[in-house]
């Protein structure tokens, strides 16, 4: 893997769970609810806006933490949608953003963005896959006797 690879791999790690959580309703009532876990939607927000990209203008974020433009595109309606939620929440606090009549969008951005986020990474994973398979197939199938 090169070094632009590994430095997107690396950023990707923490934002796609980042966004996977914006996408989880129950996950966000059983964890951020909860005083006593790590994560919270402050987290949350410096992972989307502060630390590996900038949900307000992701464009720049193209090869560094997002793959494709459909990406950055998405990630800007996710940094829009959860403005809005943050406009209703005015003591900044994560019950408040939940209930916000805008947090249903934020979900729904954020659901499509991860299906797409996913399925680019198990794309580049499968290519990564087929590129370092060996040319000669193991001579038995696993479960088989040699014979």
């Amino acid at each position: 893997m090169n070094e632009e690879s590994q430095r997107l791999a690396n950023f990707r790690v923490h934002l796609v769970p980042a966004v996977l959580a914006l996408a989880n309703p129950p996950w966000q009532r059983d964890v951020w609810l909860d005083p006593s876990t790590f994560e919270n939607l402050d987290h949350i927000f410096h992972t989307l806006f502060d630390d590996f990209c900038d949900a307000d203008e992701p464009e720049r974020y193209l090869g560094t933490s997002l793959r494709t433009p459909k990406e950055v595109a998405l990630m800007k309606e996710l940094g829009a949608a959860l403005n809005a939620a943050a406009d209703e929440a005015p003591h900044d606090t994560d019950a408040e953003y939940l209930q916000a009549a805008a947090w249903p969008e934020v979900v729904a951005v954020a659901g499509r963005l991860a299906q797409v986020m996913v399925r680019n990474d198990l794309g580049e994973l499968a290519t990564l896959h087929v590129s370092e398979a060996r040319i000669d197939p193991p001579s038995h199938a696993c479960g088989e006797d040699a014979h």
